[in-house]
């Protein structure tokens, strides 16, 4: 199966919760945060740098709580606005929150 490419909407969101994340974190080690919410650390690296734009809910579920951020914060911070409608990111695809 191929999957369908990110728009550009898609992926400033994986950037904004990349660094956001990354924000929250603080002083800790990746390691430690990755640990905590059951994540590898390569896996919190590639959300962090945006290499994994798109990470499962209760991926961005469990690092929030580790993280001390609620899932509504996140979805605020981390998605950019709305493309205007008739453009090519106007695909109905990037409505959720990360």
């Amino acid at each position: 199966m191929v999957r369908t490419p990110l728009t550009p909407w898609e992926r400033e969101r994986g950037e904004r919760l990349g660094a956001l994340l990354r924000a929250a974190r603080g002083e800790r080690s990746m390691v430690e945060v990755a640990a905590a919410a059951g994540l590898s650390a390569e896996t919190l690296r590639k959300i962090e740098t945006g290499r994994a734009p798109t990470p499962a809910f209760f991926t961005v579920a469990a690092l929030a709580g580790t993280l001390g951020l609620s899932l509504d914060e996140v979805a605020v911070l981390a998605t950019p606005a709305e493309p205007p409608p008739g453009t090519a990111d106007d695909t109905g695809r990037g409505s959720a929150a990360a």
